[in-house]
């Protein structure tokens, strides 16, 4: 039986999270389905459009993404501290951007007078829709419901489109969340849909190339004030390392390259290449280092997480 979500994510011990939608079946997300001979490819912008504006409205930063023909990655951080500081005001405009809101709230917004009971319903609609704007569950309702019933209308059918829950990952310090990006962005370089990470179309990877300063993504800071803790120029290089190195079990890869952020990291290429190398999100659901990991399955409330050998390989404790 999955784990309830609330055993899978702690905002405590980390704002990052790698989540993955699949389709039910043999329903196509995206591309050309040889089956039937109708081509999805349009739906990739769907998807990409619908993160961006929910990005705009949650308190989610998107770090990394890509879209698949029957599933898609995204890499985010959770910003509880933003959704705090933002006002009622604020809270019911930015929910009401992709839901109507009830005529009381619309009221509300217009300065109406209110009575005593009118206002309390206010005042807990808001309260339920400020912890919605920084809850991931939510979040991923917010993508894959309109996208369900826009493929399901285009399709004309009905039933389930996606093929169950969300899966999810907590990514417990920098060097996870490093790795879990990168592999996110090679996926279509792994399943041989593109060359190099520049060809590599409704990836994150591609975007930052493309517009570096023009971009949803949440940045790189190596200062680590606003962003992600480390360079671009190091992220594109261990990206490309990565790609040139993912041969077993693949059908696409690229030449190999060694970047000096392992070094600085202290990542031994061969768990790193490992990782890059999985078929599908792993089985546990964090990744870090083993005193992490602990610390994280007590926050949520479970004995033990799996990934306690990849996250020493991957994530050795500092000394």
């Amino acid at each position: 039986m999955p784990e309830p979500r609330y055993r899978q994510v702690s905002i405590d011990d980390t704002p990052y999270y790698h989540c993955i939608s699949r389709c039910v079946r043999r329903a196509f997300l995206c591309g050309a389905d040889p089956v039937t001979g109708f081509n999805f490819e349009h739906r990739r912008q769907w998807i990409v459009d619908r993160i961006r504006l929910l990005c705009s409205v949650f308190a989610v930063d998107l770090c990394a993404y890509a879209i698949m023909h029957n599933h898609y990655h995204i890499v985010i951080r959770i910003n509880a501290d933003e959704v705090k500081q933002w006002s009622d005001e604020e809270v019911a405009q930015r929910w009401m951007q992709i839901f109507s809101g009830p005529l009381l709230m619309h009221q509300y917004l217009g300065n109406a007078d209110l009575t005593r009971a009118g206002l309390k319903y206010i005042a807990d609609l808001l309260l339920t829709w400020r912890a919605r704007l920084c809850d991931l569950s939510w979040f991923m309702r917010c993508i894959n419901e309109p996208i369900a019933r826009m493929a399901n209308a285009e399709d004309r059918c009905s039933g389930r489109f996606w093929e169950g829950r969300f899966k999810s990952q907590a990514l417990l310090d920098e060097r996870a969340l490093l790795a879990c990006m990168a592999y996110v962005d090679l996926n279509p370089i792994r399943a041989a849909m593109a060359r190099t990470p520049e060809q590599s179309d409704y990836t994150s990877i591609q975007e930052r190339i493309e517009r570096p300063h023009n971009s949803c993504l949440r940045p790189f800071d190596s200062e680590e004030n606003s962003g992600i803790p480390f360079n671009l120029k190091d992220y594109l290089e261990l990206v490309d390392w990565g790609g040139r190195e993912v041969k077993r079990n693949k059908r696409g890869y690229i030449p190999a390259s060694a970047p000096p952020i392992l070094v600085r990291l202290r990542m031994d290429a061969v768990p790193v290449l490992d990782y890059l190398a999985k078929d599908d999100l792993p089985a546990f659901g964090a990744l870090g280092p083993v005193s992490m990991l602990r610390a994280f399955a007590k926050s949520v409330g479970r004995r033990f997480i799996k990934g306690h050998v990849l996250g020493d390989r991957l994530c050795p404790e500092k000394a």
